[in-house]
């Protein structure tokens, strides 16, 4: 794994490299920094999740517009409970805001809406609003996005297993003939390609159970800017870095 300390002059791809070099079909990546942000600007962390909120979009606009296939973004994991009642408030009220302009705005736009994680403890409220997005989106084949929201990867491992074992309970499946492949299926990503990158701003060196399974042959770009200041430009650095990696995924 290697850390990115970001320049002021921060490169960006050229259109003729994007073109002559495939971008990653899947990336993903850790919203991290909001709350510092906020604080070295003397704001509330409410202020630095808005502008995390608006950093997003201008993201994933722009993973769309060089031809990123899907987009995967942890929104907001199961230990995110801990924070204050004020900032969870803050911070599901931005989601509302944010689908439902998504809901009007769906037919120009024409993104595909999945969500992993457990939506049970979400509100009434957010959680018609999840459904209603990823209901009414899956006519649009262009651009996924897919948030993590209540989302923890040991927690997905295991209402997985869950599942596996109430098919196997059932009848439907025997404990013997489980594959990767079949267990895949149980994921809140079944049908997603596994991200080739993982990128996560802020300067922290971690993955926060974040797709443990699903990223066990991403590469992994750290980088040292906080998500309300990440750029186009920045996502440009990462997926330089990606090309200069060498994956073997286990060969010689």
């Amino acid at each position: 794994m290697i850390c990115i300390t970001m320049k002021k002059e921060v490169l960006v791809l050229a259109l003729s490299d994007k073109e002559n070099r495939p971008v990653p079909e899947h990336i993903a990546i850790i919203m991290d920094g909001n709350g510092r942000w906020a604080k070295n600007r003397g704001l509330p962390r409410t202020a630095g999740h808005k502008a995390g909120g608006e950093t997003f979009r201008r993201i994933a606009n722009y993973c769309r517009t060089i031809g990123v296939k899907y987009l995967t973004v942890y929104a907001f994991s199961t230990e995110n409970w801990k924070r204050s009642e004020e900032e969870i408030s803050g911070i599901m009220g931005l989601l509302e805001r944010y689908l439902t302009e998504a809901l009007r705005d769906m037919e120009k736009n024409a993104v595909t809406f999945r969500f992993f994680g457990d939506l049970s403890r979400l509100s009434p409220k957010l959680r018609k609003l999840c459904e209603d997005a990823q209901t009414r989106s899956s006519e649009f084949h262009e651009v996924q996005v897919n948030f993590c929201l209540n989302y923890g990867g040991r927690d997905e491992i295991i209402r997985a297993a869950k599942a596996f074992a109430a098919d196997v309970a059932a009848g439907k499946r025997t404990a013997d003939s489980l594959t990767e492949t079949d267990f895949e299926c149980y994921l809140d990503s079944a049908g997603v390609p596994d991200p080739e990158l993982v990128i996560r701003p802020s300067g922290e060196m971690r993955t926060s159970n974040f797709l443990p399974w699903q990223s066990a042959y991403s590469e992994f770009v750290f980088m040292n800017v906080l998500w309300p200041d990440f750029k186009p430009a920045d996502l440009d650095k990462a997926i330089e870095e990606y090309y200069r990696r060498n994956r073997r995924f286990g060969g010689a």
